[in-house]
């Protein structure tokens, strides 16, 4: 598998906390990784560096064939390079329509306050209807995105993400506070959105990554316990005492 993300032996300090220590490990082009281990284990701290937020202390992080250094990178210019980041809670402009955040997304240079007033194109709509399909949200294009549920405000956030086409996707905690159907709804989104690029998911509920079926990392006091499918990791003795257990 090609290699998208490298992390190389990254260590972070926190006012004496070792929030990240040590940690290295690979990332995929087309691939679907979910992270997991108990509070404090590093995971937040990780999409963190990776997305320009907090710089390590040492360590590098790498990028793409050429092996850029992302270290060297603000926040905006990694997001330029393709990585999008969805955080717990969706952040869409409520009082908006699903078609105008979409719309918003398509080209997030334009300015939000302007944008309702641009010229659509028919690009333009075949990009957004295209989006709400892929986000299961076509019937909710002209809902405004304060009246949706949950679940498919989550939807919607990533759908804003895809509409400027990353190469990683980081996802935290997708599942939570969803209902078991918009569950098994962004299962298969997420899988299908890991055949043509990198999907990282950052979880807590272990049935929810069972279901996704892909290779887990499992941090603990900053740096990687153990790696593997469901089955390995669930039988792993030091996951089992340090997080599964608990």
């Amino acid at each position: 598998m090609a290699q998208l993300l490298h992390v190389d032996d990254i260590s972070v300090t926190f006012d004496g906390f070792k929030a990240i220590n040590g940690l290295s490990f690979d990332i995929g082009r087309a691939e679907l990784r979910a992270i997991i281990g108990p509070n404090g284990a590093g995971k937040t701290t990780f999409m963190d560096i990776v997305t320009g937020k907090t710089r390590p202390d040492a360590g590098d992080v790498r990028w793409g064939d050429k092996g850029v250094s992302l270290l060297r990178k603000s926040e905006s210019q990694i997001a330029q390079l393709g990585i999008g980041r969805k955080f717990q809670k969706p952040t869409v402009f409520e009082s908006q329509s699903v078609y105008d955040n979409l719309l918003m997304a398509l080209d997030n240079r334009r300015n939000p306050f302007s944008v309702l007033s641009y010229q659509r194109s028919i690009i333009d709509n075949d990009k957004i209807d295209a989006l709400a399909k892929q986000i299961n949200l076509s019937a909710q294009m002209q809902v405004l995105a304060g009246a949706l549920s949950h679940g498919q405000k989550q939807w919607l956030e990533i759908g804003m993400l895809l509409a400027q086409d990353p190469q990683l996707l980081l996802v935290d905690e997708p599942a939570a506070g969803m209902t078991a159907p918009e569950r098994a709804v962004t299962v298969n989104l997420l899988k299908e959105l890991a055949k043509t690029r990198a999907v990282v998911v950052v979880e807590h509920d272990m049935e929810f990554i069972r279901q996704l079926e892909c290779r887990i990392t499992v941090l603990h006091e900053g740096a990687v316990l153990a790696e593997g499918h469901i089955d390995f990791v669930m039988q792993n003795q030091q996951v089992i005492d340090v997080y599964l257990g608990r």
